[in-house]
């Protein structure tokens, strides 16, 4: 056998080996690595019943990227910076704005710790400027003994609000009947609410005639005292948006002085002890002195005048009309 014989069967038997170690028939090796089939990668065997994910295929947990906090941060101090806010009021939707006696508040919608809505600013100034974080509010003004509320978005930039108060103004007084004037310091007005005289609520009190009191639009309910007897009238006065309402109340009564006399026309005894009865026996007004005086509405009375031991009394009317004079006798006729 030649060399030539010899080598070509060393080079078979050596083929013959790495087709053996080959996972693909010896046909393919000739073809290029582009146009072979990808091999699948082997699966390691489960044992049986395991249902654990193989720590090959477990996928690790892929790191959140660290926070931008430079953006963070350009967008926190943009929604805390405060922003420029005017706010102004008007008595009706096209009314001018109202040039002074506003005081405005501005509540935050978050309660505090007592739970209370949390005051984020207050201004006495007619056109409030101030400056709010962006964020949601509600906003106060009050104007007299008007007020009303309403909400206020806060934005980037200029913000405006226009609150309208649908206020009107109420003026008080009161006479006698027949247009007789009362004095200023013997007449004061409460007011209250429209309401079931069980539910009404105080709106002012004490008020002086010829006052002028600044009030939301609506129904009041209004008590006129002349003295501070029983001389009182009541009357429910409708107050109209944009308008000043003047309400005249009229009482039924008097103003009535007493002295005590030995003659008809003479002279005030002094130190008397005076007690004045309604005609169902109520005492209405007690006083010490030589000529007591006081207010009683249209009515019988009879009073009673003490000096010493001695008590000396006289039933009287009382009509509307002029201030009178009641004088008690000492002697009987």
């Amino acid at each position: 056998m030649s060399l030539r014989h010899c080598l070509a069967i060393v080079l078979l038997a050596l083929a013959s080996l790495v087709t053996a170690s080959l996972p693909f028939p010896i046909a393919f090796a000739q073809e290029s690595a582009s146009d072979m089939p990808p091999l699948p990668r082997p699966r390691p065997q489960h044992a049986p019943g395991d249902t654990s994910t193989p720590q090959s295929e477990q996928v690790a947990p892929v790191p959140a990227p660290p926070p931008n906090t430079a953006a963070t941060s350009a967008i926190d101090a943009l929604t805390s910076t405060p922003q420029p806010v005017t706010l102004t009021a008007s008595i009706t939707a096209d009314g001018a704005p109202i040039p002074d006696g506003l005081v405005w508040r501005v509540f935050d919608t978050k309660t505090d710790a007592t739970g209370e809505l949390a005051l984020a600013a207050k201004s006495d100034v007619a056109t409030a400027k101030i400056e709010l974080p962006p964020g949601n509010y509600v906003v106060h003004v009050a104007y007299g003994r008007a007020q009303t509320s309403d909400t206020l978005t806060v934005k980037e930039g200029e913000n405006t609000k226009v609150v309208v108060l649908g206020a009107g103004a109420l003026r008080l007084n009161a006479a006698v009947d027949g247009d007789i004037a009362i004095p200023l310091d013997l007449l004061h007005f409460d007011l209250f609410t429209a309401d079931s005289e069980a539910d009404r609520t105080m709106v002012a009190q004490n008020l002086a005639p010829n006052d002028i009191v600044t009030l939301n639009s609506g129904t009041y309910h209004v008590v006129s005292y002349f003295g501070d007897v029983n001389a009182v009238v009541r009357a429910d006065l409708r107050v109209e948006a944009g308008q000043l309402t003047d309400a005249t109340l009229y009482h039924h009564a008097s103003q009535v002085s007493f002295k005590l006399v030995s003659e008809a026309g003479g002279e005030a005894i002094a130190d008397v002890d005076w007690t004045v009865k309604t005609a169902d026996g109520a005492t209405v007004f007690t006083d010490l002195g030589a000529f007591p005086s006081t207010v009683l509405e249209q009515g019988d009375y009879l009073v009673l005048a003490k000096q010493g031991d001695k008590v000396f009394n006289r039933a009287f009317e009382v009509l509307p009309g002029p201030a009178k004079e009641i004088e008690v006798l000492t002697t009987v006729y």
